[in-house]
């Protein structure tokens, strides 16, 4: 491999010297700036003529970006440095993943968990079963789904430290997410360009639902982008949602079926209400489930299909379930009188089944404190779905809180006026009567006083609830 190979491939333009760029000068590494050496290659999404100059510096065999500004060029030039400049950074990235697997982990099992909700539940179900069975495994899934994108180079750098560190990998399980973008614009193909990079034996799609407002328009635009994963997944093992009507119109060579009610079929996993069935056995009762809420259950659901896919023995499947403990911000109880709950619900969706579950709980005389943090800086479209998902949950037992957090969100996640607006002329219009404070700590704080000892109160959000644990140390 040179470097106008490289070029090629990612359909990027090479400016400066490729003399000193060989196989041998190459460590095999994409990274980040700032964590590079000598021979390493570097992504990012923009660079300008001071990162070009660190760039040299340091020795790096190459820089990849989309965006060189400020005299990056020039500076490229002047120094004849090698910077391949390409109109899809995704394309480097997922090049850069493929080639990272290839060379540290040619040997491993590798899954793909993608769709609109649960897919961090479900990757972190599928690593800790492995995990617990005795695997060396890597997920680059985290509590707020970080790391689960083409933007940058940062699942590669997870397998390239990992192995160099701990050895050879078992399994990779790569979260995907369904739909990404930079900058306003869709990175067409996201999910199949990752997907196809990292050569699955087994595939996860949860469901296929609008979350991304401003990337995709339209249920039929999420579908256009998720639909062309099971080609990438070519001879591999697609785990389907069977109660999705969507994802149930994906064309998948290999089927594997979950589903929150009875199916015929045999390559299939189903919960009956009393425990989770495969093979005309149940083999996990209601009592033995880390969680009793339905979308939960299709997590779990899901773990168990990809697992049983990979070929792990029952027993190992049934302790990993049994033993799981959740990530973060999903349904966690933090707190037991009032008893408060926090979950990651960020979409319609999610926020549909989050209060349902929760509903589910309230006896008589009780009361659910909805605690909604508005999403920021993500556009009128989202946060007009989100209030109406809210507006369609409304019942007589339930106070609506609402938070912009402008005491604990970036400029990245501000809300502005017009998101807000969207959320109040919605609710007033359905009569819905509602408290809104600017700064997360007020509502918290607030909401914890009014609420009695018996009462449930449910925190939902993205962002703009996540500091919200730390901050309720100092309240309760």
């Amino acid at each position: 491999m040179n470097i106008q190979d490289l070029a090629n491939s990612i359909d990027g333009k090479l400016i400066g010297n490729d003399d000193f760029f060989s196989i041998d000068g190459f460590t095999g590494k994409f990274t980040f700036l700032n964590d590079s050496h000598t021979g390493d290659i570097v992504i990012r999404h923009w660079i300008n003529d001071t990162g070009i100059q660190m760039a040299f510096n340091k020795n790096i065999a190459c820089l990849i970006t989309q965006t060189p500004k400020d005299g990056a060029i020039e500076m490229a030039e002047k120094l004849n440095f090698p910077l391949i400049v390409t109109d899809r950074i995704e394309l480097a990235n997922a090049y850069a993943l493929s080639h990272t697997i290839k060379k540290y982990s040619p040997n491993s099992t590798n899954v793909v968990i993608t769709g609109t909700n649960g897919k961090s539940t479900t990757s972190h179900l599928i690593y800790h079963i492995l995990n617990a069975a005795g695997f060396h495994v890597l997920t680059n899934t985290d509590s707020e789904s970080e790391f689960n994108t083409l933007i940058d180079p940062m699942v590669s750098k997870l397998i390239s430290d990992e192995v160099i560190e701990n050895g050879a990998l078992d399994y990779l399980v790569i979260e995907v997410s369904e739909v990404q973008g930079w900058l306003g614009n869709l990175m067409e193909n996201h999910a199949a360009l990752m997907s196809d990079a990292a050569n699955p034996k087994v595939a996860v799609i949860t469901n296929i639902a609008m979350d991304h407002i401003g990337l995709v328009n339209s249920i039929d635009d999420v579908f256009k982008e998720i639909s062309a994963v099971p080609k990438a997944i070519g001879d591999g093992i697609c785990i389907l949602n069977h109660d999705d009507e969507l994802v149930m119109k994906l064309d998948a060579k290999n089927p594997f079926y979950i589903s929150m009610s009875e199916l015929a079929q045999k390559n299939a996993v189903y919960y009956n209400g009393n425990g989770i069935i495969y093979d005309g056995d149940m083999i996990l009762s209601n009592e033995e489930l880390p969680f009793t809420s339905s979308h939960f259950i299709q997590n779990i659901l899901s773990a168990i299909g990809a697992t049983i896919s990979l070929g792990l023995d029952m027993e190992s499947i049934v302790e990993g379930v049994k033993s799981y403990k959740a990530l973060n911000r999903r349904f966690a109880k933090l707190n037991d009188e009032p008893l408060i709950l926090d979950d990651f619900a960020h979409n319609p969706d999610g926020i549909r089944a989050t209060i349902e579950e929760t509903k589910k709980l309230l006896q008589e005389n009780q009361t659910l404190y909805v605690v909604c943090a508005i999403r920021g800086s993500r556009g009128v479209e989202i946060n007009q779905l989100n209030v109406d998902a809210l507006v369609e949950s409304m019942d007589d037992s339930i106070e609506l809180i609402l938070s912009s957090s402008c005491d604990v969100v970036n400029d990245l996640n501000f809300v502005e006026e017009n998101e807000k607006d969207v959320f109040f002329n919605t609710l007033n219009e359905n009569d819905i009567h509602f408290i809104h404070y600017d700064n997360l700590k007020d509502c918290l704080s607030e909401t914890y006083k009014k609420a009695d000892k018996r009462d449930i109160i449910l925190l939902i959000g993205a962002q703009g609830m996540d500091p919200a644990e730390s901050l309720l140390r100092d309240i309760i």
